[in-house]
């Protein structure tokens, strides 16, 4: 049901067909994430680490659907003392969790500890059997995007990167690679958020229809 969106992808993007295998099997890893309870940790640098509190966003409410709470969720709301306005306003969320929002924890393990090991770790801290890492590098070689991938792999946690054209690093470390075919930083950029966009596309038709 949710494929047509890989097919508007690529009718948009025509040169993203070579990665929309990938696509599609992040797609898998993440719905299969959330089926069984898992979260989505994701991290990046710069204009990625932007991406990654973009995709946040579309994941923890609404995207294009209003994800109106179902009656059971209502009537616990009802009964925990909510008139109304609560559960009116409220809408169904896939866990998501952006890394580089965490300022005090990240500057003080960057002045106390190792600047490079932060997102490592907040993925040992956070991650739990069945959630996933998803780390954004356009170059595939950001190393602290490699030592959190590490890391998450050593916990058990499914790793997605989104790199450029030569995956770098990452490609040999991560469980899913999605290479945009570009090798310009701000071309990669341009690529990766249509390629987001359509993963949390597919996810909220997924649970919420």
């Amino acid at each position: 049901m949710t494929k047509h969106y890989l097919e508007q992808l690529v009718n948009h993007y025509p040169e993203l067909d070579s990665c929309i295998h990938d696509v599609e099997k992040a797609y898998e890893t993440i719905k299969a994430s959330y089926e069984n309870n898992g979260k989505l940790l994701l991290a990046g640098n710069g204009g990625s680490a932007a991406d990654c509190e973009h995709i946040v966003g579309e994941l923890m409410k609404g995207f294009v659907s209003s994800r109106k709470l179902p009656e059971e969720e209502l009537e616990r709301l009802y009964e925990a003392g909510d008139d109304g306005s609560i559960g009116m306003h409220l809408q169904g969320a896939l866990p998501a969790i952006s890394l580089v929002s965490h300022s005090a924890l990240m500057t003080a393990f960057s002045n106390d500890v190792a600047p490079e090991l932060v997102f490592a770790q907040q993925v040992y801290g956070y991650g739990k059997e069945n959630d996933i890492f998803l780390g954004i590098s356009t170059s595939g070689n950001s190393k602290n995007i490699i030592q959190a991938a590490i890391v998450a792999k050593a916990k058990g946690l499914k790793t997605i990167c989104l790199t450029g054209k030569s995956g770098g690093q990452l490609k040999d470390i991560c469980d899913v690679t999605i290479q945009v075919p570009y090798e310009e930083t701000y071309r990669i950029q341009e690529r990766h958020l249509p390629v987001y966009h359509t993963l949390c596309l597919m996810l909220e038709e997924e649970f919420f229809g």
